[in-house]
Parts: structure tokens; C-alpha cells; sequence
């Protein structure tokens, strides 16, 4: 691999060489390099682009990251990912995707991810995504997340679009069974003339399943975000929503967050707040020697935490 293919993998997916565990590295559309474990095995699918992780039941304390890198102009990257988290199991999942382009076309990764989480297996998934380039070019990526959760499964999502994606459009949809659990974290940027859509839909479909979706996001100069999101609760359950921004300079952000009760004893919450940086933490921050973009900058990344 190159430098940039190098400082890609670092950014999304925290990788100094080559990880410990299973791992499926993709590069300009192709299979860059692999490995399995005895309890992991990642297989080519045979009918579309993309691969199948299937995790043994009982498998604990192991990881597998599956980062996709391109740094081609031109290049359009589509995936079909499904991932069998067998019974039990307790993993952690390191995804994400860079983009490194200089030249005058759009490149674009749209990534497809299927979870089938087993009876009482917990799965961390964490997803980054990042690009850069001095080039014209755009650079797209288009995510979908499936997620089907068995019964005591729990799966907690981590999800950030750091900087410099042009355009994205992020979408959610769960179906969670008794006593299940799905946790979402997500957190954007953007800048420039940027767009961001997000839509979640989850549908609480268990007795005592439980939902907690959360969004933060900072919206800079012209850029513009769209958040949807929807929980269904269809059982006795808990569900809440919830999405805060910053909104600075000329961007414009809009947020839906809806609710569905369809069953008595479903408990859903929603709430968003869209606002700028209050200006005494500006001035508080400046009192301590911190110029004014200085100041920002340490509000954005405490936000974003």
C-alpha cells in the first residue's frame, strides 16, 4: 500500500499495520488483503460485490475490522456486506471507508451492511467516514444499515463522518425482539456547500426492547443537514430519539424526529435542539488566551465527543 492508503486506514479505522484478529481490507474496488480467526471467517460472495462475516456463537473478546479505501478518481464502489453474530457472542466491528481524490471526477463508496445479531450476543460496530483530495471531484458515500436483532441481543452503532464528504446519504432501518437493545451514536460535519441526510427507522417489536438513537451534528459556511427519525413501537417497550446541532455561518439544518406507539405500554420519547454556540463559552474560552476560531474549535470537538 501507499502513504495515503497508509494514513486512510489510520484515520477510519485506527490501523498502524496490519490488525490483530480477522480482518478484509478493500482498495479501489478490489480485495486488498485478508484474514480470518478460528471463530471468525469472511467468505467473497459468489452472486454480488461484497462479503459475508459470520462470527461462531459463543466467540468473545475479538474484533474484525473491514475498512474500504479509494484513492482513484472515477472510481464508483458498491457492497453488499451481511454479518452472522451467532448466540452469545460479544465482538467488536471496525468499518469505515476513506476517500483520497485530486482529480475532476467523482468517486463514491456505497456500502450495504446486514446484521443478524444472535440470542444474547452484543455487538460494538463502529463506522467512520472521511475524505480529502485538492481535486474537483466529489466525493460520495451512500450508507445502508440493516439491523435484525434477536432475542437479549444488543448492539451499540458508533457511527462519524469526520470531514470532507461532499454529499451522503445515511440510512437506518432495525427490527428489534424481546428484551433486545440497539444504541446509536452518530455524529457529522460539514462544510462547504456539503449535504448530509440521515433517516433512521426502528421498529421495537419485542417485549422490553429498548432503542436509544442519538445525533450531533456541526453544520458550517453553506453546508446543509437532514435529520429523519422513527421509532415504532409496536410492543411494550422504551424508545428515544434525539438529535442536537450547531448551526453556524450560513448552514441550515433540518430535524425530524417522530414517534409511533402502536401498543399501550410502548414509552417513546423524542426531542432536538438546533442552536449556535453560545457566545459567553466563546468569551469564557477567549478569557483564558484562545482566539475566537480557537475557541469554536475546542466547543465543536467537545460537542462531537
Amino acid at each position: 500500500m501507499n502513504d495515503t492508503e497508509r494514513q486512510l486506514l489510520k484515520i477510519i479505522a485506527d490501523m498502524n499495520g496490519v490488525p490483530k484478529g480477522a480482518y478484509n481490507i478493500r482498495a479501489n474496488g478490489a480485495l486488498a488483503s485478508r484474514a480470518t480467526t478460528e471463530n471468525i471467517d469472511i467468505r467473497t460472495k459468489t452472486d454480488k460485490p461484497g462479503i459475508d462475516i459470520i462470527i461462531k456463537a459463543g466467540t468473545t473478546g475479538e474484533s474484525v475490522h473491514i475498512p474500504v479505501i479509494i484513492d482513484k478518481t472515477g472510481l464508483n464502489d458498491l457492497v453488499y456486506n451481511d454479518f452472522y453474530i451467532g448466540d452469545n457472542a460479544d465482538v467488536t466491528i471496525m468499518a469505515g471507508c476513506g476517500i483520497h481524490n485530486c482529480g475532476d471526477r467523482k468517486s463514491s463508496h456505497d456500502g450495504i451492511h446486514t446484521f443478524y445479531v444472535g440470542k444474547n450476543a452484543r455487538v460494538r460496530y463502529i463506522e467512520r467516514h472521511y475524505g480529502e483530495g485538492d481535486g474537483k471531484g466529489g466525493r460520495i458515500m451512500n450508507p445502508t444499515t440493516v439491523v435484525n436483532i434477536a432475542e437479549g441481543g444488543y448492539m451499540e452503532m458508533e457511527t462519524a463522518q469526520i470531514k470532507g464528504i461532499d454529499s451522503t446519504y445515511r440510512k437506518t432501518r432495525a427490527t428489534v425482539s424481546d428484551e433486545g437493545t440497539l444504541i446509536i451514536h452518530e455524529k457529522i460535519m460539514t462544510h462547504g456547500e456539503q449535504t448530509a441526510d440521515t433517516d433512521f427507522s426502528v421498529d421495537l417489536n419485542g417485549v422490553n426492547s429498548k432503542a436509544n438513537v442519538v445525533s450531533r451534528s456541526v453544520a458550517k459556511d453553506k453546508s446543509h443537514q437532514n435529520f429523519l427519525s422513527n421509532i415504532n413501537g409496536n410492543n411494550a417497550c422504551n424508545g428515544h430519539t434525539e438529535c442536537d446541532a450547531i448551526i453556524m455561518d450560513g448552514a441550515t439544518v433540518n430535524a425530524s424526529p417522530t414517534l409511533g406507539a402502536n401498543h399501550i405500554d410502548a414509552a417513546l420519547i423524542h426531542e432536538a435542539a438546533i442552536g449556535k454556540i453560545a457566545g459567553d463559552q466563546l468569551i469564557k474560552l477567549m478569557t483564558l488566551g484562545l482566539t475566537e476560531q480557537q475557541a469554536e474549535e475546542e466547543i465543536i470537538n467537545g460537542f462531537l465527543k
